[in-house]
């Protein structure tokens, strides 16, 4: 891709971000393929345990955060309009907001299925299968299913990640985080499958429970992620780990200009990029607009995820943001 101009929005990404870009569009790509083959191999073997049914459910779940991510970085190319002054770098909110209410519904809807299964004590029971002429308990199919599908993911997961803070994209984040902790369901399916074969139904079910509440935790941790963005709260980091270290190194860079007494910014995470108001107490009464621009200039240079930049002055800074002196 060397040569090619990649943007999200007005934004040119830099080499290393633009090839990180097509790599995880790459990856997806390839999730979607694999998820094709495991929901299909999954299906095939479905039988009457409910744990294969909630690890089936799981699967065509993840199908969202990869689709999600796909049309989320296809709209965040598009340049901004009069109407979309800020761009449509939203869209990765809006898509990370799709895949966590998704997941979330989904989860609460296998956990209430599975406990109904638990109360009512169903007795799942798993057949025998003609494999080239040989009966075969079919159980063990659904074991070598499960544990053939659940390598694959865990190593794209981890792929992902290092992607996903390159692109500060939390939606390939949380699909990464999925992928990472699918050998859980496969886990807990191989579980509950042997628990049917030793003549412990309620392994079953209880598998079942298990994967759906890591199918709401993962729901319920995204859905709040995705809510706290859209609300605007100050930027954090890709994982939502801690406060985006950019906003600190904008308010050090304004305070350390010769005419700045003090400054502090308010930073909107917009999906990929940040839109930045920046307030700073002149220490002159006259200033120019090159001394404004410079500094405009100055921030937007410090990374590729600073968009906007607006610089204001004011004589005192608001509450809302944290100050940074002068160092003299």
């Amino acid at each position: 891709m060397s040569g090619e101009e990649v943007r999200f929005g007005q934004t040119r990404l830099p080499d290393r971000q633009a090839d990180a870009l097509h790599r995880a569009v790459r990856l997806e790509w390839v999730t979607i393929g694999f998820l094709v083959i495991t929901a299909t191999l999954v299906f095939l073997v479905l039988g009457n345990s409910q744990a294969m049914k909630a690890a089936w459910a799981e699967d065509l779940l993840s199908f969202i955060p990869p689709l999600a991510f796909l049309v989320a970085v296809r709209l965040a190319r598009r340049r901004p309009t009069r109407r979309h002054p800020y761009g449509f770098h939203r869209s990765v909110a809006v898509g990370h907001l799709v895949a966590a209410v998704a997941l979330t519904g989904m989860g609460a809807f296998l956990i209430v299925d599975s406990g109904i299964g638990l109360l009512t004590a169903e007795h799942p029971t798993i057949g025998t299968v003609e494999v080239f002429g040989a009966t075969l308990w079919l159980g063990w199919l659904m074991i070598a299913v499960m544990a053939v599908t659940a390598i694959p993911p865990v190593i794209v997961g981890r792929l992902k990640i290092g992607l996903a803070r390159e692109l500060h994209d939390k939606v390939l984040y949380a699909d990464a985080d999925m992928n990472k902790a699918d050998w859980m369901t496969s886990a807990g399916t191989i579980v509950g499958v042997l628990g049917i074969g030793v003549g412990l139904w309620w392994m079953d079910a209880a598998a079942a429970i298990f994967i759906s509440l890591s199918i709401v935790h993962d729901g319920v941790s995204n859905l709040r992620a995705a809510v706290v963005d859209l609300m605007d709260a100050r930027a954090t980091t890709f994982d939502d780990k801690r406060p985006h270290p950019l906003a600190e190194r904008v308010d050090q860079y304004l305070a350390g200009l010769p005419w700045v007494s003090a400054a502090g910014t308010r930073v909107r995470d917009q999906g990929h990029v940040f839109h930045i108001e920046a307030f700073v107490v002149p220490r002159k009464t006259r200033l120019s607009l090159d001394d404004i621009e410079r500094a405009r200039e100055g921030c937007v240079a410090l990374d590729w995820k600073v968009q906007d930049v607006v610089i204001v002055p004011v004589p005192e800074l608001p509450s809302v943001v944290e100050p940074v002196t002068h160092p003299g």
